[in-house]
């Protein structure tokens, strides 16, 4: 079986773990300890369980008593888990033009494209372009970078300062936890007030109490005589 970093072992599971004796392992991670290996597979078979071998390289090697279906299951969340967890943080680059010569209308769409990533957990590697001449004038570049952090740093800390690469510099931005959950409260607020002052009033339901208090009450019966 092969994987994305290479051959995986597989696991031997029961009937496949054909040395004796080994180390064993109970379903509760009592130590057992070394036994031959048809008497751990009996106690595993009396508990219902399976024998799973954990560690094949260690001598004897070691095996656990336990649910292999739910042993897989539990392992194919945790990686799932993980890639999702490397996927949320990987790095976005926003490229502020071709060259310094970019329009302001255009950096501030590049600032909110960025914010979007940082709010989402991404870093964020903001790049500024130099082309011939402007090489001459690197300030201009820079400061266009500085003030792109400044203008996201309530949600963004600055993970690195301007690095060179050939004609380009940039930064990295990394998401402010604290920061970016107090922007996510605030627009899920305003989010929710927006649809509150969209959503149709309840028409009144006209009841005698509240019909004697618009005026319109029944006569009170005439006393007797």
């Amino acid at each position: 079986m092969t994987g994305r970093d290479g051959p995986q072992q597989r696991v031997r599971v029961n009937h496949l773990i054909r040395i004796t004796p080994i180390r064993v392992i109970g379903a509760d991670n009592e130590q057992i300890g070394v036994i031959e290996t048809p008497e751990a597979l009996r106690m595993a078979e009396a508990l219902g369980l399976d024998l799973v071998e954990i560690s094949p390289e260690a001598r004897p090697p070691v095996c656990k008593i336990m649910d292999y279906g739910k042993y897989k299951y539990e392992t194919s969340k945790r990686e799932q888990k993980n890639r999702s967890a490397s996927k949320s943080t990987e790095m976005k680059e926003v490229r502020l033009g071709r060259s310094a010569k970019i329009d302001e209308h255009d950096v501030q769409i590049r600032i909110e494209q960025s914010r979007r990533f940082l709010i989402a957990g991404h870093k964020v590697l903001i790049t500024q372009r130099f082309k011939g001449r402007e090489m001459a004038h690197r300030e201009i570049g820079l400061e266009r970078l500085k003030r792109v952090a400044d203008a996201l740093g309530d949600v963004s800390k600055v993970e690195s300062t301007p690095r060179w690469m050939g004609t380009s510099a940039s930064i990295i931005l990394a998401p402010d936890k604290v920061k970016v959950e107090a922007v996510r409260r605030k627009l899920e607020k305003e989010k929710k007030a927006e649809l509150a002052s969209k959503a149709p009033s309840k028409p009144q339901v006209e009841t005698p109490a509240t019909a004697t208090a618009s005026g319109v009450a029944h006569a009170a019966p005439a006393p007797s005589a």
